[in-house]
């Protein structure tokens, strides 16, 4: 049997565990999703459950609060060839902890300025719960902030090709929210402008815990790493700008193009079309999470396949991705009137349009993955720098003039018309040309 047939079935084995355990996941988080978003709303009202969208979403718009340092890391991890006793890998973890310490202390610094100058009115809109919404937005990035250190477990975990069980760690996350939730309801607290703050509380333990059994996995190398943290003078980071920097002008550039849509809707639309996307985004972003947890399965697939000099071709990954995010979404939008009343008791209804527009977003955000996860060196990271500081002002214009005439699925239109045209196509492109250099290469060393 050839290298490249057990790499293809290695890959078929994670990327598919991967989906299975998030189907999983997703139907505990689905089921835990309804429940909590039906406690909301009908003991604290449709306001709370729109700020609470608005408030959970704030970390969509800061991925790039790691400064690029996750493509680091899985590619070091994942190209080593001995992980537990690599000197390189324990420096760029030793990297990462103190990148990290640092993008923390920035952000729970800011947040608690903005929170003291009273600005968050003005930042997030009308959706916001007057003061208590205010010191509740305060909160929940302090929370985000200390655990951003922690988020080091869950990206050595994809590096080592246990996404699945880091999927799994993810899947208490919602169980967390709801019994948070529930507690509150049964104890009578006047707890709606701050429920958003139980979601960044699961999620700082489902961190903990990641990083707990990353360590266990990968010892000595992330306690070694952390008692390193301290000494800067005796013990040097890795060299981390060659990939980091593509890295973090994309983080910062996607959230503005992509996770935006609540804040134009809280300010151009009211909290009516606000609740029906946070409605749409958390059922159809069901979809988005498995093709999500499948396709970073793939990174460390590729980034071992470019250490040991071996093509792999995203090609078909890209099919089989595209194909089954089309065949989710197209189910989802005929259980959607079923799935509305479960939820909303038909205080909420989602248009048609809306729907059409959410099974294009999936349809795009999964053929973009797969192709993505192969562009993860240094090189491939460049290239998508352009396209996607392009997709800024795109999404941004399509999304502020759809919203008028369709609603909430404005910006959801937006959004997928954006991503096919800067990174489908222009990935795809690339890929293609880099697949045959690669091929090229390897026929004039044989």
């Amino acid at each position: 049997m050839t290298t490249h047939v057990k790499g293809e079935r290695s890959a078929v084995r994670q990327v598919g565990g991967t989906a299975a355990v998030k189907v999983g996941v997703m139907g505990v988080a689905g089921l835990a999703g309804i429940v909590t978003s039906r406690l909301i709303i009908e003991h604290y009202g449709v306001d709370a459950f729109a700020q609470y969208g608005l408030l959970t979403g704030l970390t969509g718009l800061m991925p790039f609060a790691d400064l690029g340092i996750a493509a680091v890391l899985v590619n070091a991890v994942a190209s080593a060839a001995q992980p537990r006793t690599d000197r390189e890998v324990r420096r760029t973890i030793t990297s990462a902890f103190r990148i990290l310490l640092v993008s923390a202390t920035v952000i729970a610094t800011v947040a608690v300025t903005i929170g003291a100058l009273g600005w968050w009115p003005a930042l997030l809109g009308d959706g916001l719960m007057g003061n208590d919404g205010a010191r509740a937005a305060t909160v929940c990035l302090v929370v985000f902030a200390l655990a951003l250190p922690l988020g080091v477990g869950q990206r050595v975990l994809v590096a080592l090709g246990r996404t699945a069980q880091q999927t799994a760690l993810g899947g208490i996350a919602s169980p967390l929210v709801l019994c948070g939730v529930a507690a509150s309801v049964a104890l009578a607290w006047a707890f709606g402008p701050y429920v958003a703050v139980l979601s960044y509380v699961a999620n700082a333990t489902v961190a903990l815990l990641s990083l707990v059994l990353a360590a266990r996995l990968l010892s000595p190398q992330v306690v070694a790493a952390a008692r390193d943290v301290p000494r800067l003078r005796s013990v040097r980071g890795a060299k981390v700008v060659d990939v980091a920097w593509p890295m973090l002008v994309q983080m910062i550039a996607l959230p503005i193009a992509m996770q935006t849509d609540r804040l134009l809707l809280s300010h151009l639309a009211g909290t009516s079309e606000l609740a029906q996307y946070n409605l749409g985004a958390q059922t159809f972003g069901l979809i988005n999470q498995v093709v999500a947890a499948a396709g970073v399965a793939l990174w460390p697939l590729y980034a071992r396949a470019r250490a040991a000099g071996r093509i792999e071709s995203p090609a078909r990954a890209t099919a089989v991705f595209t194909g089954l995010a089309a065949t989710l979404g197209l189910l989802l939008w005929l259980a959607l009137p079923l799935v509305t009343q479960v939820i909303t008791k038909g205080k909420i209804e989602l248009t048609a349009t809306f729907a059409a527009s959410f099974v294009l977003f999936v349809v795009v955000q999964a053929a973009k993955y797969p192709l993505g996860m192969y562009m993860t060196d240094a090189a491939g990271l460049r290239f998508q720098v352009v396209p996607v500081v392009a997709m800024v002002p795109i999404n941004l214009g399509l999304s502020w003039l759809l919203i008028e005439p369709l609603g909430a699925a404005g910006p959801v239109l937006g959004s997928a018309v954006s991503v096919l045209v800067c990174q489908v196509v222009p990935n795809a492109w690339y890929v293609r040309r880099d697949l045959a250099r690669r091929r090229r290469a390897l026929a004039a060393t044989d």
